[in-house]
């Protein structure tokens, strides 16, 4: 059984590691701290695990009990929080923050997207989990990198729930603000563009066109649809860039090419992410969907966890959609 720390047990990506935890046939949460919460019931603040759980939160960290501990800070807290403690050698780390998301030097952090990196992360000591609009957008884009097919720039338009914003109020996420609402924010300027382009790059070295990114904020609560613009290159066929979706998925665990159109409630509620390309003349439509909370932050680090601990890669991840 492996046991499990999760630091920074507040927030939505917490409870999303806790919900899925504590049905995980192989998992066993050990400590879930949160200072500002010491003491009180999980279920005082993760109020869907009533029946579930009788853990409360701890300000103690009991780090040599355990055998990974997932990061759930706000970003840049994790890296604050690794210079002012010592983590055993043997605890393995998965990071939800963007803080060890793209190589440096000294930076050991292998970036956890299965779909690009499984064998790295089954070796991997420490994961810097993808963040949600990234994970959705590469798995639009990847199997056109992995054929090198990638030339000039992406327009990129995707629209997320309030959830992504965290659970900490403001006023772009209240309920009036937000219902029978749309708005753009940090257009050309989302802090997961590198780690976007450094996927890429990965896959198709000489790949230097602009990924042009505008996010929206939804008027729902979880899920993110994302829309990929691509000119297609000469000699591509659009049937040989539907088999080369077909081929680069073919043995993911979570993500599936769909013949036909895909709309975003297929995926809320799961891990599964779902891509659909069109052709429009010399222009081809790339549509993806994620859950944010679970294939986009939660769901894939628990996927990386069963990856780092040689575990069946879908144990205790078999979420399945609401039908309405």
């Amino acid at each position: 059984m492996i046991k499990v720390g999760i630091i920074g047990g507040a927030g939505y990506t917490a409870g999303e590691l806790c919900r899925i935890l504590l049905n995980h046939p192989q998992a066993e949460i050990a400590f879930i701290n949160s200072s500002s919460n010491a003491g009180n019931k999980i279920t005082d603040v993760h109020e869907g695990l009533y029946g579930e759980t009788d853990l409360v939160f701890t300000d103690q960290l009991p780090l040599d009990e355990v055998d990974v501990i997932f990061f759930c800070f706000g970003h840049g807290k994790s890296e604050e929080f690794l210079k002012e403690h010592a983590i055993p050698a043997h605890v393995k780390i998965i990071d939800l923050a963007q803080d060890f998301r793209l190589a440096a030097p000294g930076n050991d952090y292998v970036y956890g997207l299965p779909e690009l990196n499984k064998e790295a992360i089954q070796s991997a000591q420490h994961v810097a989990n993808p963040g949600c609009f990234a994970t959705c957008i590469q798995l639009g884009l990847l199997p056109l990198a992995a054929n090198g097919w990638l030339k000039g720039d992406i327009a990129v338009n995707a629209i997320t729930g309030s959830t992504g914003a965290g659970v900490k109020p403001g006023a772009t996420t209240h309920f009036s603000w937000r219902n029978n609402n749309m708005s753009i924010y940090k257009a050309f300027n989302h802090q997961h563009v590198p780690e976007i382009r450094q996927s890429l790059k990965q896959l198709q070295p000489d790949f230097d066109g602009a990924v042009d990114f505008i996010p929206y904020r939804g008027d729902f609560a979880r899920g993110i649809f994302a829309t990929l613009v691509v000119r297609m290159q000469e000699g591509m066929t659009a049937e040989a860039v539907v088999e080369a979706y077909r081929n680069y998925y073919k043995d993911a665990a979570f993500t599936h090419y769909v013949e036909k159109g895909i709309d975003m409630k297929q995926v809320v509620n799961t891990n599964k992410a779902l891509v659909h390309v069109d052709c429009f003349g010399d222009k081809l439509l790339i549509t993806s969907t994620i859950d944010n909370l679970l294939k986009g932050a939660s769901g894939q680090a628990v996927q990386n966890m069963n990856l780092m601990f040689g575990l069946e890669e879908t144990a205790g991840l078999k979420l399945k959609p609401s039908a309405f």
